[in-house]
Parts: C-alpha cells; structure tokens; sequence
C-alpha cells in the first residue's frame, strides 16, 4: 500500500513521470492487490490507460471476476469504446455478485444508443435481482423520462423518494418535477421544484420550474423565477422570451419589450426573439422599432414566413405597397405557399391601380378564403369598383346572408341588380 500512495503523492503534486516509473513497475512486478488498488486509483486520476492495462493483467490470474469485467469496462466507457464495453460486461456471469452492476451498465449503454427495450430488460432482470435497490428504480425513472414514457417515470420516482432524495448526485425531486411538468400536470411538478430548490439553487432546475409555472398560468411566479434566473446566469438565452411571454400576459408590454431586447444582447442570431420583438413593438405603436426587428428576423431566415406576414400587415397600414411586393417576391423566389400573400399581393397591386393584376391574385385567394368575411368584404368592393357586376353580385350576396342585418350590402345589391 505504500508504493501506492507514493504514486498518489507524485500524481497530486503534479510529477505525473515520476509516478508513471512507478505504475510500471507494479504492471510487470507488483502484486495483483497492489495493481487492483493502483487501477482504482488511476481510474479517478484520469490516467485510463493505464488503468485499462492493469485490469487486463489482473484479468489474466482472475479470468472471470466479474468485478474486474466491471471495472474494465467503466475504463472503456470513459475512455468512449462503448462497443468494448459491452463485451466485457456481457462476460459477466450471473452467479457473480457484480453481475447487477454489470446490467446497469449495460442499460445505460443501450440507452445512450437508443435501444429502449433492451435497456429496459436489463434493467427489469437487475430489478429481480435486488427488488430492494433503489438505484435501479432510478435508472428506470431516468430511462422512462427520456422515452417520455412520463407516467411510468413518476412511479419509479416515487419509490426512490421514500428513501432517498439524492441519486449519483442527481436531485430526484428535480426529476419528478420535470417528469410531472413534461406530463402536464404543472401544478403538481411546481411543489418538486420548491423542494429541489432548497436543497440547491442550480439553474436547470430554476428554468424548468419558472416556464413550468408559465404552463401553469403563474405568470407573476414564472416572473420571479425567470428574473432570479437572470441574475444568476445573463447568458442563459431561453429564459428571456419566456419572461416576456410571462410580462405579456400580465399586459406589461414594456417590461416585455425590455426582456426580448435584453435577449437579443445575448443572443444576437436569434430570429424568434426579433420576431417577438416586432410583435410586441407594433403592440406599443413602436412602427420603426417594429419593421426592424422584423426585418432582421428575415435576414437570419428569408424562409421565415410568420415574420413577413406581420411584416406585410403594418407595410399595408402605412400603405408602403412597393415594400409589400417586394416581401411577396421574396416569399416567391423561395416558393412559399402561404396563401395570406396572395391577398396581401391582391391588396397591393390594386392600391397601385395594377387592377388586372390585383384581379387574378384576388381569384387565386379565393379558393382559400370563400369563407372569411373580412377577404370577401375587400373582394367584393374591388369587383365592384371594376365593374364586375355579376362576381360581386355573388360575393355581397354571401356578405348579407352572413350579416342580413347590413345595410350597405343591400344597398350595393341592389345597385348591382339594377345594373345588371
């Protein structure tokens, strides 16, 4: 034991060479309790190699330890030889008192993989094995968690939390909340996050627990949590479109303003929250700020459709029809089919007397919009100024059964039937 801790001084003060002489001369002559206890030392280390060459000379007298086999393969695990891994710890007979642990590692090596099932029976089989160790009722909470299975998730994470509210240094308060949260039962996951939080204050779980009171309609909580979230880590980008979402729920639409462009100092690519921002500006008749944002919005993504839409509608109410066509022919070049462009297009071209035009981007949208009253109204009145009379006979005529009560309709009916 003394040349062991002699290589554990070199290795803390920093003489790695020093203390690699020494492993090597415990690889060729040492005893295999000095090599077991220098491979567990070395594992911690980082020294993996070196490690993963002790284990397979002691794997040479002891052919079949499972412990070993375990150990060997934590050191390929770390080392990212997953495949090596399992077949080391597939060698694991199941008489060894080490073969549960063997099964928990290999579910957790299926489950990186995504092979659910068989993770699932290694973990049901090592369950059999020790129905009294909640280890592996939290290995099946986290496997369900990540599957989604949320339900099932929550079960396991009960019976760990009679006993115990720590696992491998995971908090499962934290993980019930999130299960609870991610199944929708957000006032139930709330109580979770309380707990985990006074335990620790860690920023994931501070997160979760404000935009989970944001599901649950808590906005003033989700406020409080975002804003805690922010003095502790500026840089965590997600929680500044969710504390606006909050703010604009509480109709504090500066505070929300002020949240997004705050976002947008630390998250300057982000075409979400330029959108958001343009959306809440024209709620604060902040135009100029408004078409900027939106604009930025579509230099990240010319894709971006949502932020062109609400580009077009304040272009329209500023009666900027050049501008709306040029974002049409944009929306064009990358063949978008949202038909709110071709009213939009409609709208334009025949506020810039190009009535033909107008015309058959007015047919086109039709198919899409026979039914709204607010199109009908501008197609009708169109039709009607072109002296279209029996296309705008049918469309008022839809107008009034819609609103019978509408004077002007009749009137204009009846104007057309005269005509006609």
């Amino acid at each position: 034991m003394e040349k062991i801790n002699k290589i554990v001084t070199l290795l803390e003060n920093g003489e790695h060479e020093e203390a690699l002489n020494h492993y090597r001369q415990i690889l060729d002559k040492g005893s295999n309790e000095e090599r077991f206890l220098l491979g567990e030392e070395l594992f911690q280390y980082g020294f993996l190699e070196e490690a993963k060459s002790l284990y397979h000379t002691l794997l040479k007298a002891y052919p079949e330890e499972g412990e070993l086999l375990v150990l060997l393969a934590e050191t390929y695990m770390e080392l990212g030889e997953e495949e090596q891994a399992v077949l080391e710890l597939e060698k694991v007979q199941e008489h060894d008192p080490s073969f549960p642990q063997a099964l928990l590692l290999l579910a957790d090596l299926y489950q990186m993989e995504g092979l659910y099932e068989v993770s699932e029976q290694k973990l049901i089989k090592a369950k059999s094995m020790l129905p009294e160790e909640v280890i592996i009722d939290f290995a099946l909470g986290e496997l369900y968690l990540e599957q989604g299975r949320f339900t099932d998730a929550i079960k396991y994470y009960e019976v760990v939390l009679k006993t115990e509210n720590v696992i491998a240094g995971v908090n499962v308060h934290q993980r019930m909340a999130d299960a609870l949260s991610a199944g929708g039962a957000f006032e139930e996951a709330i109580a979770y996050y309380e707990t985990a939080l006074d335990d620790r204050l860690e920023i994931n779980t501070l997160f979760n627990y404000g935009f989970t009171a944001l599901q649950a309609g808590y906005n003033k909580t989700a406020i409080e949590k975002f804003t805690m979230l922010k003095e502790i880590d500026h840089e965590y980008h997600s929680l500044y479109i969710n504390l606006a979402k909050a703010y604009e729920r509480e109709e504090q639409l500066e505070e929300c303003y002020e949240a997004i462009t705050s976002g947008l100092k630390q998250d300057d690519f982000n075409k979400d929250l330029y959108y958001y921002a343009g959306k809440i500006a024209l709620k604060l008749n902040m135009e100029e700020e408004a078409e900027k944002h939106l604009r930025e919005a579509l230099v990240l993504d010319p894709e971006f459709s949502e932020a062109a839409l609400v580009l077009n509608k304040l272009l329209i109410k500023q009666e900027r029809f050049e501008d709306v066509l040029e974002i049409i022919e944009m929306m064009e070049a990358i063949e978008e089919e949202e038909p709110q462009f071709l009213w939009d297009a409609a709208l334009a071209l025949q506020n810039l007397e190009k009535y033909s035009e107008a015309l058959n981007k007015y047919q086109l949208a039709y198919t899409f919009f026979k039914d709204q009253t607010d199109f009908l109204s501008d197609y009708g009145y169109f039709l009607f100024e072109e002296g279209k009379r029996s296309e705008a006979i049918e469309v008022f005529t839809k107008l009034l059964k819609d609103d019978p009560s509408n004077g002007e309709y009749e009137d204009i009916l009846g104007r057309l039937s005269e005509q006609f």
